[in-house]
């Protein structure tokens, strides 16, 4: 039997109705059957996602290989023993809720090939509500890196892989990390890569926000994500120079975005144990990986400036006082506003609506 072409690995966990689609797409797939195989691994679904993989298997004999195993706790596991079956020169990974435009995989080759890429992303848009972040596919380039391009806001695994480069270096995924153990993969991957390309002209891959909104990633709580991010700030000053344009691109995009989400409304809903262990771990990667603090917007820096101080009870105030509850809180202390927030901040802070008060109202921590 000849190599396939491109490999597709699909980890399944109670997908339905949404898998059907996603299956279909790749029936669908311009490349042809001769030049494809599917990996799907079901990690223990409950939902009928079993059966409908063995269907589509059945209709389809030699495009679909199906593999089942106890649920892990994460698509990291499936995922893992999914590439351990690939055999195509590339491999592609797909998420059981997504689907693929026809044309996805044909020209993805393509490219891969005609530069000797070793990664390709192909144009993602959401469906649904889904938000993707769209720098990256402003134009097609041959090649980009994350110095002269959005390639660090394009951190998911859906994207193609040339696999031997894979399996040289020994890329896997964490299996401890239930969520974001795609990025830490994805980031090694791209920072080894001899060239990365970019196929912006054709919508590839669509991206589905569930109707129950039970994506991993929406799903997650603070502590998984925290240990993902942990991860990904690792890998990212393993593989980079310190004080070099990479990394100062990926800790704009964690520290501008990633980290200050963790340290927003939905964390009042956690008791207050959880509350300080969250504003404790933040500070804990601020004061040990962000080197870009001057550079960020405001309030993302006030954020993260007050969990580096550990100062838990203003980052507290700062989000309430963010939803307008108007809490009665004890005055931040004049020296200590002025330590953390330069002048320049200060004023932009008086400036934005619901924040004319805020030096007068943070709690002390």
């Amino acid at each position: 039997m000849s190599t396939p072409d491109v490999t597709v690995v699909i980890a399944v966990y109670n997908t339905m109705p949404y898998l059907t689609a996603c299956l279909t797409s790749l029936v669908e797939q311009s490349i042809g059957a001769g030049r494809l195989e599917v990996v799907a691994v079901d990690d223990g679904s409950t939902d009928g996602s079993g059966a409908e993989l063995a269907r589509f298997a059945r209709e389809h004999p030699g495009l679909f290989r199906v593999e089942r195993q106890a649920n892990s706790g994460g698509p990291a596991s499936p995922t893992n023993r999914a590439m351990e079956l690939a055999g195509g020169r590339y491999v592609f990974f797909l998420g059981a809720d997504d689907w693929l435009g026809p044309q996805a995989l044909e020209r993805l080759v393509a490219m891969a090939d005609r530069y000797e890429s070793d990664v390709v992303l192909g144009k993602m848009v959401g469906v649904g509500g889904r938000h993707v972040p769209q720098g990256i596919f402003d134009r097609t380039e041959p090649s980009v890196d994350f110095t002269d391009s959005a390639l660090a806001w394009a951190l998911s695994d859906t994207k193609l892989f040339r696999r031997e480069p894979l399996v040289r270096h020994g890329l896997r995924r964490r299996e401890d990390l239930p969520v974001y153990s795609d990025q830490p993969f994805t980031l090694q991957a791209l920072l080894r890569a001899r060239r990365v390309s970019v196929l912006a002209d054709y919508d590839c891959y669509h991206a589905v926000l569930r109707a129950d909104r039970a994506n991993a990633t929406v799903r997650s709580g603070h502590r998984d994500r925290l240990r993902g991010l942990t991860e990904i700030l690792a890998v990212t000053d393993r593989l980079t120079e310190p004080g070099g344009e990479a990394r100062r691109a990926l800790h704009l995009r964690h520290f501008g975005w990633d980290v200050p989400q963790l340290l927003q409304a939905e964390l009042l809903g956690q008791s207050e144990a959880e509350q300080r262990y969250v504003v404790a771990e933040v500070g804990r990667l601020v004061r040990a990986h962000c080197d870009v603090l001057a550079d960020l917007a405001e309030p993302e820096r006030l954020r993260l400036e007050l969990a580096r101080a550990d100062r838990y009870r203003a980052v507290r105030g700062l989000i309430e006082d963010e939803l307008g509850r108007g809490a009665a809180r004890f005055e931040l202390p004049r020296q200590i506003w002025r330590d953390l927030v330069p002048e320049r901040a200060r004023r932009e802070l008086r400036r934005r609506q619901g924040w004319r008060r805020l030096a007068g109202r943070m709690t002390r921590g």
